[in-house]
């Protein structure tokens, strides 16, 4: 028995949202916590799963707010760094009339670049059933290593790897550098979590089911997972489809941590059921499961400290139903 369901490595960062405008018409911004490995340990440990965080914040205000909020979704900090020297990662997220999501970073450097191979804790990642990590974490050299090395622990302990690219454009040198480590990361893992838009880019392919038969041609993954926002959410396994509907909201505020929010109750499946022998109905349980969550938390401002209960999610999906 392993002590950790799951452990995440990344980036934990503030996001900076828009909410409304002050007495002078200016854009004031709310101070959320945020990053996408710890969105996702938040949705889990709130379905009772026990988690924990490898990253860097800096020691400042920012980055005790940041432990904080962690330590109060559940999540183990004990593996979270603080830099003396930089400050902790800021983004701030712009929401145009339709919805969709502009990022403009403060993070040259930030704190979360800032980790080193030797602060990677190989002990917890030989206590824990399920590894997950992204792409932010593997944008500059040191805390690239450190990431590879944490996938390499986990992996040779037996644990389930877990990959969601979450291409962030302005945070790469060169897109070939990045599509370079996103293949590194579909090598690796288990699980992958991908977007309609990064498979059509990593691909070069418009249709998603020929995008996800390109990826299974040259990688070995058990579940790939398509989110494809207002289009619902496809699970490809072993050589089937599966897709479910999406669930369309009038209440949407911002859809920030929704691609989070639906890993992490895909994880919460897997762990509950397992990679092996999956059936189409249970990966459409998994997958409307996973829809809904994601359609409650944009409804709400930020994700790590919002995400939706179990309870919330099965009323959510009863109203549906009747």
């Amino acid at each position: 028995m392993k002590e950790y369901d799951v452990t995440a490595l990344g980036e934990l960062l503030i996001d900076f949202t828009e909410n409304g405008k002050s007495g002078q018409g200016n854009p004031l911004f709310e101070a959320n916590p945020g990053g996408a490995p710890c969105n996702v340990l938040a949705m889990l440990a709130g379905l009772g799963h026990k988690t924990a965080f490898i990253g860097k914040v800096g020691r400042d205000f920012f980055g005790e707010m940041l432990k904080g909020a962690i330590r109060e979704v559940g999540i183990d900090a004990r593996y979270l760094r603080m830099d003396d020297q930089v400050h902790t990662t800021l983004a701030l997220v712009h929401n145009d009339e339709s919805g969709d999501r502009d990022f403009s970073f403060y993070r040259d450097p930030g704190a979360d670049m800032m980790l080193g191979e030797e602060e990677v804790p190989k002990e917890l990642l030989r206590s824990t059933r399920l590894f997950h990590f992204g792409t932010l974490s593997m944008t500059h050299e040191g805390v690239r290593r450190a990431t590879k090395k944490a996938v390499e622990t986990a992996k040779e302990a037996g644990a389930l790897i877990s990959f969601d690219p979450n291409l962030r454009p302005p945070l790469w040198k060169d897109l070939e550098e990045a599509r370079e480590q996103v293949l590194y990361g579909l090598a690796h893992c288990h699980i992958l979590k991908i977007s309609d838009n990064e498979i059509q880019w990593l691909t070069g392919l418009e249709d998603y089911d020929a995008g996800a038969a390109w990826i299974r041609e040259r990688f070995s993954i058990p579940l790939i997972l398509l989110s494809m926002g207002k289009d619902g959410s496809r699970a490809y396994y072993q050589g089937r489809m599966v897709e479910a509907a999406p669930y369309l909201r009038n209440d949407t505020v911002e859809t920030t941590g929704a691609g989070d929010t639906f890993c992490g109750s895909v994880l919460h499946y897997v762990l509950e059921r397992g990679l092996e022998n999956l059936t189409d109905g249970e990966l459409a349980e998994m997958l409307d499961f996973a829809n809904c969550a994601a359609s409650i938390v944009t409804t709400r401002k930020g994700a790590l400290r919002v995400m939706p209960s179990g309870e919330e999610v099965e009323r959510e999906r009863a109203a549906r139903r009747v």
